[in-house]
């Protein structure tokens, strides 16, 4: 191994290592709340990204959003076309991250209801809302116009909002108690 591979090797380690915690949560509620799904899209993601790293210009984290959002797209799209697993339990989740994402993340509601959303909806409000990306930078990562992100931000949103209203269609399915004993 010359000098240069282990310069961006040792980069890219910690790389993984300080940045895997996060982009495991976005992968997460991409993955519309499977633990196992969400950790084989990360491992894909980072396999890819390996090899690349050298080429790999601006924010490696960025790219890595993005990655994670079109695998899982094309994966939904993959399995759209097979028999269906069954989920954990959301009571069986172990929490991605420490701090206070963790109640968002592990709160009985929020993954089905990201789950139910097509899967560019979904990529547009976790990338807006749980990493915390300006319109600007979500379409950047999506590769898509700011007003695509504005028009998807905003149907999402309505569509988790009706989903959540008592007599909403997705009332029937979301009755379990969130995290912390309030409805």
């Amino acid at each position: 191994m010359t000098g240069k591979n282990k310069d961006w090797d040792t980069e890219f380690t910690d790389f993984v290592v300080h940045r895997s915690p996060a982009l495991l949560r976005t992968a997460y509620l991409l993955a519309g709340g499977d633990p196992e799904a969400a950790r084989d899209l990360l491992q894909d993601v980072l396999e890819r990204m390996y090899p690349r790293w050298p080429r790999i210009t601006g924010s490696p984290e960025a790219y890595a959003r993005g990655a994670l959002a079109n695998t899982a797209a094309n994966r939904w799209r993959r399995l759209s076309r097979r028999v269906r697993e069954t989920p954990l339990a959301p009571g069986q989740l172990a929490p991605a991250v420490d701090g206070p994402e963790e109640a968002v993340v592990t709160a009985d509601q929020i993954a089905p209801l990201l789950a139910s959303l097509p899967p560019r909806m979904r990529a547009v409000i976790v990338l807006r809302f749980f990493d915390d990306l300006s319109e600007r930078q979500v379409a950047e990562v999506l590769g898509c116009g700011i007003g695509t992100v504005k028009s998807q931000t905003s149907r999402g949103l309505a569509r988790m909002r009706e989903a959540l209203r008592p007599d909403g269609p997705g009332a029937a399915r979301l009755t379990t108690t969130p995290a912390g004993g309030q409805r």
